[in-house]
């Protein structure tokens, strides 16, 4: 599966999850990182928004 998106790019989170309500959900996050596909095939990211820099799924974000 190839990356949909590139690095720095921004993205937003598609379900902000409880620990991401002190960012808020509105959050923009920077692509920093492609990473490999996992075990089901799905590929992943490093993003990042201020101090905070979270792995994700690209389930997990959409383009902004």
């Amino acid at each position: 599966m190839a990356h949909k998106f590139k690095v720095r790019q921004m993205v937003r989170l598609t379900q902000p999850g409880f620990s991401d309500a002190r960012t808020g959900a509105a959050s923009i996050y920077e692509v920093t990182r492609l990473m490999p596909a996992d075990q089901t095939g799905e590929v992943s990211y490093r993003i990042k928004s201020g101090a905070i820099e979270r792995a994700v799924r690209e389930s997990e974000i959409r383009g902004t």
